[in-house]
């Protein structure tokens, strides 16, 4: 896990080929998207963006929230 670009040790890339970047639905898009461009700067060629699986689970407001 990290917190951000800053966190990326240049030695986790040192002859990798492939690098696989998950988010949390609460990491900001802000802070991927600058993830993604530092990894980018730091010389990944190709960048794909997969689409993630759509969730449709909800979930019930406790009785003690419900007005």
């Amino acid at each position: 896990m990290i917190d951000g670009p800053e966190s990326v040790d240049p030695a986790w890339l040192a002859g990798v080929r492939r690098i696989g970047l998950t988010a949390g639905a609460s990491a900001p898009e802000q802070l991927v998207r600058a993830v993604i461009q530092h990894l980018h700067d730091a010389g990944a060629s190709a960048i794909h963006e997969l689409d993630g699986t759509a969730e449709t689970i909800t979930f019930a407001l406790p009785r003690e929230l419900r007005t």
